[in-house]
């Protein structure tokens, strides 16, 4: 596919499509590098939410096999796809994030744990339990692709000013 600007815009366009894309979705799969099986990708359903900089948050078990991926390389990537194009994907938006996981910080927990459970409020029950903790991908650069010959990246730092 050919790596081309969209309509108008080039790389900021791309950005605000990306954050446009995120906001809009609530899920994505969330790709680690496994622990347990070196060198092998590990790709994971994964809820997710955004900080106030549209960085992906997400709510994770210390039992589960993506958590003790990023702990052992914080290295991963988040796919997000349009779900309205599920009878036609390759119409659809779609973006993926690279970027590095890692734990909220305790003095940023409150505001994220409220942006988190605004977005997913199913969840609740999981904080009481002590083994889950929020985390976040720090965005280094992100792959778009809005449509056929619609595609470009664009780097964290155009990510994070799309807001």
């Amino acid at each position: 596919m050919a790596e081309e600007p969209l309509e108008s815009g080039g790389p900021a366009e791309r950005a605000r499509a990306v954050l446009r894309l995120l906001t809009q979705e609530r899920t994505g799969v969330l790709a680690t590098l496994s622990a347990r099986e070196q060198g092998w990708p590990f790709g994971s359903l994964t809820p997710y939410a955004l900080d106030g900089d549209g960085q992906p948050l997400f709510l994770m078990s210390g039992l589960a096999q993506h958590t003790r991926n990023v702990l052992a390389d914080p290295r991963a990537c988040l796919f997000v796809a349009d779900a309205g194009a599920r009878d036609d994907p390759q119409t659809g938006a779609r973006a993926a994030l690279l970027g590095r996981v890692a734990a909220v910080p305790e003095a940023e927990l409150a505001p994220v744990k409220e942006r988190y459970l605004a977005r997913h409020p199913e969840t609740e029950p999981y904080f009481e339990l002590g083994d889950f903790r929020l985390y976040r991908l720090a965005v280094e650069k992100a792959h778009y692709v809005g449509g056929f010959a619609q595609a470009g990246w664009v780097s964290g730092g155009e990510y994070r000013g799309a807001r």
